[in-house]
């Protein structure tokens, strides 16, 4: 499969001109016990804009989870959507959003449909994660599980590659694009740990971190080697 781009939580793929991001958990800062607020809106909206300007995309896919809440909707949440995928179709973008298990109220408050999961050109899946698609592709590209690992006492949220991980095709896992999300440390998991049924095995898969010091994507081995270099 062709290759991808990692930045800032999120994946580009060249071969659509795509940029996929997951579990923006919208409203998670309203019930969070924090002193000083993220500003959720303009931090999305801000890494989002310096994301389209890098790549340049035709179309932004949000893999799921984009609300925090199972039953409510917390206030300016609904406007947070509307500038989101505003300043998409704006500047001529398609924009996609897949459901996830969080967002029971989604419909509710995104200006248009809402997928299950979307097929690109290229034969990418994308969807949430949290259960199988009906779709079959090349490639699956989810989310959901907020994968994240712990480098020298550093904690990253890092992208997952197996190459055969899922129906004998490639399987990427998005970490979560909010901030304010801590990850799932894949450190110390073993076997079937992690809650996508589209994860097979946490062993296979190798994390990717982008490190935004120095501006290069940190590519390690699969998890069963990598945790013993650690």
């Amino acid at each position: 499969m062709d290759e991808l781009a990692f930045r800032d939580r999120a994946v580009y793929l060249p071969a659509t001109e795509t940029l996929v991001l997951a579990d923006l958990h919208l409203g998670r800062e309203a019930v969070s016990n924090v002193t000083a607020p993220l500003g959720e809106r303009s931090d999305l909206l801000d890494r989002l804009s310096r994301l389209r300007s890098l790549f340049d995309p035709t179309t932004v896919v949000f893999a799921g989870d984009l609300l925090h809440s199972f039953s409510t909707v917390p206030t300016g949440v609904e406007e947070t959507f509307e500038a989101l995928y505003t300043a998409c179709v704006d500047d001529g973008l398609d924009v996609v959003a897949i459901k996830g298990n969080h967002d029971q109220q989604l419909e509710t408050v995104w200006p248009t449909s809402v997928d299950s999961a979307v097929k690109l050109d290229d034969g990418t899946v994308v969807c949430h994660g949290h259960e199988e698609p009906d779709l079959r592709g090349e490639r699956y590209l989810i989310g959901h599980d907020h994968p994240a690992i712990t480098i020298e006492g550093v904690k990253r949220p890092c992208l997952c590659v197996d190459p055969t991980g899922y129906r004998e095709r490639e399987l990427v896992v998005l970490p979560a694009f909010t901030r304010l999300a801590g990850g799932v440390e894949l450190n110390s998991l073993r076997g079937d740990a992690l809650q996508s049924p589209l994860v097979l095995s946490v062993e296979a898969l190798q994390p990717i971190v982008w490190d935004a010091d120095a501006e290069q994507t940190l590519q390690f081995p699969p998890l069963g080697e990598f945790r013993r270099l650690l």
